[in-house]
C-alpha cells in the first residue's frame, strides 16, 4: 500500500487549531519526542504543536509542517522567530515604500543657561 491512509489535515485559516486526532498523529510520527531538543515527552509534560517553518515566513498551517515541542523550548523558539519576522517585515516595508521615518523629535539634554558676567 502506498500513500496516506488518511488525507493530510490543512487548516482553513492560519488561526485554525488542529483537531486532537491530528495532534496524536503528529506526536506518533515524531515518536513522542520534542523536535527542538530531542527529549522524550512524558505523560505529565506540557507540549505544543510547533510550525517547523513559521507561518509568517511562508510555512503552511498543515499537518506536514507541524511537530511536537516542549513548552519552554517552544516559547524560546517563538521569541527568536519574532525578531526575525519583525526584521523581515521592516525590510519589506522599506523596499515597498510603506515605511515612513519617524517625525518625533530626538530627546536631548537641555543646554545650560548662559550667565551674564
Amino acid at each position: 500500500m502506498t500513500g496516506r491512509s488518511r488525507p493530510e489535515w490543512i487548516g482553513r485559516s492560519p488561526d485554525a487549531k488542529p483537531p486532537t486526532s491530528v495532534r496524536v498523529r503528529v506526536f506518533e510520527r515524531h515518536d513522542g519526542r520534542c523536535h527542538l531538543t530531542g527529549q522524550k515527552i512524558g505523560p505529565g509534560d506540557r507540549w505544543e504543536l510547533d510550525h517547523i517553518k513559521p507561518l509568517a515566513l511562508g510555512g503552511g498551517n498543515r499537518e506536514a509542517n507541524l511537530a511536537p515541542a516542549l513548552y519552554s523550548p517552544h516559547r524560546k523558539k517563538a521569541a527568536a522567530e519574532k525578531t526575525t519576522v519583525s526584521k523581515a517585515d521592516r525590510i519589506r516595508l522599506k523596499h515597498t515604500g510603506g515605511w515612513k521615518p519617524s517625525r518625533r523629535k530626538i530627546p536631548s539634554r537641555p543646554f545650560e543657561r548662559s550667565r551674564d558676567v
